[in-house]
């Protein structure tokens, strides 16, 4: 069975690189996480100061020494730049093996494909590494780009959620979606 036990590794493909975030990365996280686009949808803290977003990072990574999920900045590998962050929010293995992925990207990186790779990474991880049987992602209703985003990489709708977050407005719902190992697999083949 997958243990993670505190390791994040460096995944690749030709254009991106998912790393353990770093302290260094506060200031691009502040950015970030500072843009009210982003935070629209995800439930994202506001965070105010770098030494907020230093202790976010901490907090992120620990997250991965106790089993309860495992987040990757992603790198432009050219350029080096950091755009946002992806990963596995939770995960249960014993009894259904199946994982919750989130992500945010800076605005100035959206449109260009960079989530669709970074999730592509993490849900091979997910399925060939960690042995899921499924991946889950749950998008607020009206966040469409994300619901386009998990769609196109072969998500399926599996329903709604109903005042499943709460959020400074009141209780919101959420939509589910998800990939199946054999589906995922089925697609590798295919595609």
């Amino acid at each position: 069975m997958y243990i993670c036990g505190g390791f994040v590794p460096q995944l690749e493909n030709a254009r991106l690189m998912l790393r353990q975030l770093e302290l260094d990365d506060a200031p691009d996280l502040l950015c970030c996480w500072s843009e009210v686009e982003v935070r629209e949808y995800s439930g994202i803290p506001e965070l105010e100061s770098i030494d907020l977003a230093k202790e976010m990072i901490t907090f992120l990574n620990s997250l991965s020494a106790t089993e309860d999920g495992i987040r990757w900045g992603i790198i432009d590998k050219q350029s080096g730049v950091w755009m946002g962050s992806c990963g596995f929010n939770m995960w249960q293995l014993e009894g259904a093996y199946r994982g919750e992925i989130g992500c945010e990207m800076s605005s100035l990186f959206w449109g260009q494909g960079y989530m669709r790779e970074a999730i592509n990474l993490i849900v091979q991880y997910g399925f060939q590494v960690m042995g899921l049987n499924r991946i889950e992602a749950l998008v607020d209703p009206s966040n469409t780009r994300a619901s386009r985003l998990f769609t196109s990489l072969e998500f399926m709708p599996d329903g709604k959620l109903r005042e499943y977050r709460h959020t400074p407005d009141g209780f919101r719902d959420v939509f589910v979606y998800s990939i199946l190992r054999k589906d995922w697999e089925g697609n590798q083949k295919g595609g």
